[in-house]
């Protein structure tokens, strides 16, 4: 009996992952630097932000967040949002399903244009829907005669955001399915069941965790972007400036309270989605089967 149970201990001890082996040394040490850089990268610039922003006071504060400057740019940051993130939601599934379900040419082509966003510098992709829609661009002189306004206007706003956030959704969604096959929806089809029914009743139901947690970083993305939407805005103040545009402009005006304050709602913002996030992950990790182990 003894024997059998330095076995079962032999071979739990083989099992067991090697960095639960390091001594108590070295993972305090891996533990601590992780700590510090997270607490010099991370937790010291968002302490920052708020102690600026309330350096001169509540009443500074607040009065910098009603202005309507402030106001405008908050307005036109959700608008680019909540259009530009189910924009990019149904491409993104419909782009999986597509790359995950069936077999057809240019597969490989179409994940590397899917890609493309993430290598190409926003500053550059903003320059190009100038150069299309701009008034000297390709589309520009016919978008003049029918009194159409993409660039230094809402649309452009909104093309630049979709453009540079497109791949979050699908790139979370691409290798989710993937890596469930099509035997479920194989099964449904071979008792009747029809493409939407197939997609509502078996597809969705299996990625809708990868789903949400997609279009939350779309979300956080969109909200976030500068280089692109700062190219196509126009920085007319009241009108086509985003939050981090406007933030900008007061700090170069060294309106520092004010920038600080809006900054803190951006990074307010962010909070909320970093919260829904870990919520998604906790969600998940709770449908997940647990090992044997």
């Amino acid at each position: 009996m003894a024997g059998a149970v330095t076995v079962h201990l032999t071979e739990k001890s083989a099992q067991r992952p090697k960095h639960i082996n390091e001594s108590a040394g070295v993972r305090i040490v891996l533990i601590s630097v992780a700590l510090l850089f997270l607490v010099l990268i991370v937790l010291l610039p968002l302490v920052s932000i708020f102690t600026e922003a309330f350096k001169r006071g509540a009443e500074v504060y607040f009065a910098a967040l009603r202005d309507p400057d402030a106001a405008s740019a908050l307005k036109l940051t959700l608008m680019a949002a909540v259009i530009s993130v189910p924009l990019n939601t149904l491409f993104g599934v419909a782009a999986a399903w597509a790359i995950s379900k069936f077999r057809f040419s240019g597969k490989n082509i179409l994940i590397t244009l899917i890609d493309l966003p993430f290598a190409v510098s926003p500053v550059i992709s903003g320059l190009v829907f100038v150069l299309l829609f701009g008034a000297q661009g390709f589309l520009g002189p016919w978008l003049s005669d029918h009194n159409i306004q993409i660039i230094f206007a809402l649309p452009g706003i909104v093309l630049a955001t979709t453009f540079v956030t497109f791949p979050f959704v699908a790139r979370e969604l691409i290798p989710l399915m993937q890596a469930q096959g099509v035997q479920e929806e194989e099964a449904a089809a071979s008792l009747g069941a029809k493409g939407w029914q197939i997609f509502w009743r078996v597809t969705l139901p299996n990625i809708k965790w990868g789903l949400l947690y997609g279009i939350i970083l779309c979300n956080a993305r969109a909200m976030g972007e500068f280089g692109a939407v700062s190219v196509v805005s126009g920085h007319i103040r009241g009108e086509t400036n985003t939050l981090p545009l406007h933030i900008e402009i007061l700090y170069n005006e060294y309106q520092f309270s004010a920038s600080f304050a809006v900054a803190s709602l951006l990074v307010m913002l962010a909070l909320v989605t970093l919260v829904a996030k870990s919520l998604i992950e906790w969600k998940t990790a709770q449908k997940t089967p647990k090992g044997d182990g």
